[in-house]
């Protein structure tokens, strides 16, 4: 890839475009990438429910760019990852502008499928981002380069049915300690390590660490003596939550049933109160117990010893085709597209349309959106400034599988105590360490 070349080609567009929104002074950059001059044409992925919200961002971008042209490719984000990730950048199938989560970029960088952007620039243009480089930006950022932009934040939030919380009296105005709840009245698949992340957080059990000269370390390996006390609290927890849904034979522990399950025990009365899930399941549930029956907390109000559950600071970004890295006018227009996409000018819209909170808002920014949505907004702010930066490293990619089998191994080798279902963590993390 010319990067120099595209840097100093790319930057004359950059200089050139405004937000649609924010208005303009009328002032055009004289460059070949000038927005009234631009006859690029570009591909963008959409899904199906994002396509009203995508009509109104073509739109107000195609007012800047009257001569360029910008086609939709209606796919899904993971459908159209996949593709790329069996092909290449040259794929005509695979768009020039397409949705990425934050743990695929360094799969997608090593294929060198990614064209880099200024991103710092673009920033500026869009504003509301506090940290760029502390929050998203930097998550997207390998060695000098901005390989996507940000899109939306993502993490764990707690839902509560608010009739089966009454009748197991949990006060959820207040701390909720998980330990303390009765057999069945808190789910959340803790065997996942999407959500299991959140209790190791919790104890400042580290999965996977990475050094700056690329040293490995794990908490996993550890003896169990070698633990902290918050450490063994930790699986002294997961443990007494395992325990009875074995002795109960319930679904839980059942990595392909537990969805199953947990819709089942939340929507059921008298059943679970709680239920530990991301901003995404949030139709679902008003579906499964009714809309004026479903409460939101921050994640942070769940305790395990004191200590407050805490997931990461995910999130999507935009990312742009490497093939169209060569060509300045599509590169502008790419960027403009991606910078009028998380205009803060339409945070509500664009939640409204794909249900993606931004980060470069304010949550007061969605004030009046009403109802369920307003509520699981703030709490997903809340619980995102209280996260941890998700490690992205590609190493990574083994921790899910090795946290998951040892913790869905208690059935088979049913532990007698905390320390005996530890081992099994212990003998799953020294398996992956000697796996790099």
């Amino acid at each position: 890839m010319k990067r120099k070349k595209l840097l100093s080609t790319v930057l004359l567009g950059i200089m050139s475009m405004s937000l649609v929104a924010c208005g303009s002074n009328g002032d055009k950059d004289t460059g070949e990438a000038t927005p009234a001059d631009n006859e690029a044409t570009i591909t963008v992925q959409v899904e199906k429910e994002w396509v009203p919200y995508y009509n109104q961002v073509k739109e107000r971008v195609l007012k800047e760019y009257p001569k360029a042209t910008i086609n939709f490719n209606e796919v899904g984000s993971f459908e159209h990852l996949d593709a790329l990730d069996k092909t290449d950048a040259t794929n005509p199938d695979i768009a020039d502008v397409f949705a990425l989560p934050a743990d695929r970029l360094y799969g997608l960088a090593n294929n060198n499928v990614l064209a880099p952007m200024d991103a710092k620039a673009m920033a500026e243009k869009v504003g509301g981002f506090k940290d760029f480089d502390g929050g998203l930006g930097g998550n997207f950022k390998v060695g000098d380069d901005y390989l996507a932009f940000p899109y939306n934040i993502e993490t764990l939030i707690a839902y509560v049915n608010k009739e089966n919380a009454a009748a197991a009296n949990i006060d959820t105005s207040k701390d909720i300690e998980f330990t303390s709840l009765d057999f069945g009245k808190m789910l959340v698949s803790a065997h996942d390590a999407w959500f299991g992340v959140a209790f190791a957080n919790s104890a400042n059990f580290e999965f996977l660490d990475k050094a700056d000269d690329g040293t490995l370390t794990t908490d996993g390996t550890k003896a169990w003596a070698d633990l902290s006390a918050d450490q063994k609290g930790l699986f002294e927890a997961l443990y007494n939550y395992w325990k009875p849904h074995y002795e109960n034979n319930t679904d839980l522990w059942d990595k392909d049933a537990v969805s199953g399950y947990l819709d089942a025990q939340f929507s059921a009365a008298n059943g679970a109160a709680i239920r530990i899930d991301g901003p995404w399941a949030t139709t679902g549930l008003q579906d499964k117990v009714g809309a004026d029956n479903l409460e939101v907390v921050p994640l942070s109000q769940i305790t395990v010893n004191g200590k407050a559950l805490n997931q990461w600071k995910g999130g999507w970004g935009l990312g742009i085709n490497a093939r169209v890295e060569e060509d300045a006018d599509q590169m502008a227009l790419a960027q403009s597209f991606i910078m009028e996409v998380v205009n803060p000018t339409y945070a509500k819209d664009l939640f409204n349309s794909t249900g993606k909170i931004l980060e470069n808002v304010e949550a007061s920014a969605y004030d009046g959106i009403g109802g369920m949505n307003e509520k699981v907004i703030k709490a997903t702010y809340a619980s995102y400034e209280g996260a941890v930066n998700r490690p992205l490293f590609i190493e990574y990619g083994k921790v899910w599988d090795t946290w998951q089998n040892a913790l869905l191994s208690w059935s088979g080798q049913k532990p007698a105590n905390a320390e005996e279902a530890y081992k099994q963590v212990q003998a799953s993390f020294e398996a992956m360490m000697g796996s790099y």
